[in-house]
Formats: C-alpha cells, structure tokens, sequence
C-alpha cells in the first residue's frame, strides 16, 4: 500500500474548471464499483465552489444506507486506485485518499447523518455567498503561506471559520430539524419523502 503523508506539501491553484469535469468521471468509476452501496456521490470541497482557490484535489462525497465492513469497501476501491486511512472519526467517516502527490479524497458517510449533511450545507453556502467564500479563500491563502509543510496545522486553522459559518447556514435553512441534528448528532428525515434539504 502507498504511505500516507499528512504533511504533503500542498500550494492554493486558481479554480480550475476542469474540476466538475474530473469529478465527473470519478463518479462514473465509483458509481460502477459501488453499485448498490451507493446512495448518493456528490462534488464537495473547495473545488466544488466556482472561482474558489483551492488545494488541487477533489473531494468526494460517498453517502451509504450504513456502512459495510471496511474490507468491503477496500476491495471494491483498491482497484480504483484509492486507499484506507484511519483517523479519529472512522465511526461517523470512512476516509480513502487516491494519487501521490494525491488527487482525490473520499469520504463515505451514512445517509442523513450530521457528517453527511454538513458538507453539503457548507459547499451551498459558499455558492451562494460569494463574500463568504472570498473571505474562506483569504483564510486559506494565508494559512497556506504560514503552513504549507504541516497539513494538520492548516486544516485546525480553518476550523473555527469553518465553525461559524455552519452555524450561520443552519439557522438559515428552511428545515429546522437541521439544528437539532447538528447539536445531537443524529440521523433525521428530511421532508419530500426523504430527499435531502435544499
């Protein structure tokens, strides 16, 4: 198995607009690998917000009824070039990196979970608030010019940003059951027979 290098240096590019492209035809591979494990794949991350900078790599969200044995998962994305990395959450998130330097990261979360829904009300508010997400990218640009050999670092940096402005998009939302999920941490029903808020 390829090493893991959390402290892999990494640079802001300019948006890309390739990068839906490449999500894309990432999820054709992963759709086609995880077949019915497979609720929903979705684009999130910095690259997934038009004209924001970002670190290069496409993040993927991979959203499942519940989780498989973590085996499973490895045998059906190995062959695609990804592999496992453990972390402090692998309860709520299944973490699996692919390229060196990498490429694309893929977190596997359970439908409707607090850790599924919060990346996609953060990559929402940022294409919709562009003010937001020009402050966001000033964040980063200056976390990447005082941590650019110490990936932890950067990232515990955007932590209290990140914070806020999720707290700021919840009380937004049109579903209140989203703040309790939030503070509990609880799966919930969306409304529309199960589709997942807007």
């Amino acid at each position: 198995m390829a090493d893991y290098d959390p402290n892999e240096p990494f640079e802001l590019a300019a948006y890309n607009p390739e990068w839906p492209k490449i999500f894309e035809r990432e999820n054709e591979l992963l759709a086609g690998a995880l077949g019915d494990h497979a609720i929903e794949i979705e684009h999130v991350g910095s690259t997934s917000v038009p004209g924001l900078r970002a670190k290069p790599i496409i993040d993927i969200l991979l959203a499942v009824e519940a989780f498989a044995p973590l085996d499973e998962y490895k045998r059906l994305l190995e062959p695609l070039g990804y592999h496992h990395q453990s972390h402090d959450a692998d309860d709520e998130r299944l973490f699996f990196w692919k390229g060196i330097p990498r490429t694309h990261h893929l977190h596997i979360v359970e439908y409707v979970t607090w850790e599924h829904q919060r990346h996609l009300l953060f990559r929402d508010y940022l294409r919709s608030h562009d003010e937001i997400a020009r402050l966001y990218e000033e964040i980063k640009r200056q976390l990447t010019s005082a941590f650019r050999g110490n990936r932890p670092a950067y990232t515990k940096g955007k932590t209290a940003f990140i914070k806020s402005i999720m707290a700021r998009a919840v009380e937004e939302a049109t579903n209140p059951e989203l703040r309790r999920l939030m503070d509990e941490g609880e799966h919930f029903t969306p409304p529309d027979q199960g589709q997942s808020p807007s």
